[in-house]
C-alpha cells in the first residue's frame, strides 16, 4: 500500500506522476531524452542500462516495465535475454562495449565516485564514445532518482506480466508520459 493517497490506483511511477503532473511532465521529459533517441546506443541498449540499474536497485516496477520495453526493441519475445542481462551480463551475448558499459551503469548505482577512469578506459577500448559513457551515467544516475521516488513512495506493482507487456507496446510507440487510464492489474 502506498505510503500517501494518490487519489488513483496506477501502478508504479504513474501514481505519483499523476498526482504530481507539475513534477511529472519534466520527469517524463527527461525519461524521453535519454531512452527516446537512438544516438549513440540503440533504445534497446539505453532501456537495458535502464533495467540493469533498477535491478540493482531491486525496484521491481521499474525492472520489469523497462525490461518489458527492452525486449521489445531487442525482440526478445519471452524475456530470456532481459533476464540473463540482469543475472549476470558478463555471461551473455552483449557486445564488450555493453558490458563495459553496464559495468559503468553499476558502479554509478552504487554511487558516483565508485566509478573509475579504468572502466572508463576499458569502455572507449571497445569502441563507447564520449557520448555514450555520458548518456549511460546520466541514464543510470536518473533510474537512481526514479527507483527511488517509485519504492520511497511505496507504489503498487502489478504481478501480471502482461500489463507491462501492454505499456512497453505503448511506450515504443508513443514515449514516456503518465497519460491513459492505468488499473492495478490491466491497461485500458
Amino acid at each position: 500500500m502506498p505510503h500517501i493517497q494518490f487519489q488513483n490506483d496506477l501502478p508504479g511511477i504513474l501514481g505519483p506522476m499523476n498526482f504530481s503532473p507539475h513534477t511529472a511532465e519534466p520527469m517524463n521529459a527527461l525519461a524521453n531524452a535519454l531512452l527516446q533517441t537512438d544516438e549513440g546506443l540503440s533504445r534497446g541498449e539505453r532501456e537495458l542500462i535502464a533495467t540493469y540499474v533498477s535491478s540493482q536497485n531491486d525496484c521491481f516496477f521499474c525492472q520489469t516495465i523497462h525490461g518489458a520495453v527492452a525486449s521489445e526493441y531487442l525482440g526478445d519475445e519471452d524475456w530470456s535475454f532481459v533476464k540473463a542481462v540482469k543475472c549476470d551480463y558478463e555471461q551473455t551475448a552483449l557486445s564488450e562495449k555493453m558490458k563495459s558499459l553496464l559495468t559503468i551503469a553499476g558502479s554509478v548505482q552504487k554511487g558516483g565516485k565508485h566509478v573509475t577512469t579504468e572502466q572508463v578506459e576499458a569502455a572507449k577500448i571497445q569502441g563507447a564514445t564520449d557520448r555514450e559513457i555520458h548518456d549511460t551515467v546520466l541514464i543510470a544516475a536518473a533510474f537512481c532518482m526514479f527507483n527511488r521516488y517509485v519504492d520511497g513512495l511505496a507504489t503498487i506493482a502489478p504481478q501480471n506480466p502482461e500489463v507491462y507487456r501492454a505499456r512497453a507496446a505503448r511506450v515504443v510507440e508513443k514515449g514516456y508520459s503518465a497519460e491513459g487510464k492505468y488499473t492495478s492489474e490491466k491497461i485500458i
